[in-house]
């Protein structure tokens, strides 16, 4: 018995000594990459709407609210019809993800290229508006920005909503 306890604790041992090992040349391989990966990072659904490039496409409601108010930026609303028709931050366009070959010309026609762009969709994990941007970006509208979770936020914020279709679906 005393013998079968000393070979599991030696056996213990070893592992722990090839974790450790295991762990160091992983740290010493990643530091030594061109393209290292970092040890520590933010993970969140904000930190995750990225460019190609790496620059981060969220915006915070604060930034976005200021943007309403000042009238400085167009919203657009990347959720299906329906929930724009159900309701959607006031003024804002309608361009589901969904349809966005059929509907960019007649929603996006008379946008200055460089105009401030907010898309926003509902739901912290929704793609939506995250696509949407990018989507935009691509077509030459590079001041766009995604207010994650967006509908949720705005309504409970008590900030500006309307409800019905668009004037692009009428």
């Amino acid at each position: 018995m005393v013998e079968s306890n000393a070979i599991w604790g030696r056996a213990a041992r070893q592992i722990l000594t090839l974790v450790i090992l295991s762990a160091v040349a992983a740290v010493a391989v990643n530091a030594l990459r061109p393209d290292r990966l970092p040890l520590v990072g933010d993970w969140s659904a904000a930190a995750r709407i990225t460019t190609a490039t790496g620059e981060r496409m969220d915006i915070s409601l604060g930034e976005a609210e200021n943007l309403f108010l000042t009238d400085a930026a167009v919203f657009i609303d990347a959720r299906s019809e329906q929930d724009y028709a159900q309701g959607h931050i006031q003024n804002a366009r309608s361009l589901p993800w969904q349809e966005v070959d059929l509907k960019f010309m007649g929603v996006m026609e008379a946008l200055d290229l460089e105009m401030p762009i907010v898309t926003y969709c509902d739901g912290e994990n929704c793609e939506l508006s995250h696509n949407l941007a990018l989507f935009l970006r691509d077509a030459g509208f590079l001041n766009t920005r995604v207010l994650v979770n967006g509908w949720t936020l705005w309504q409970q914020a008590g900030l500006p909503t309307e409800s019905g279709a668009s004037q692009d679906s009428k």
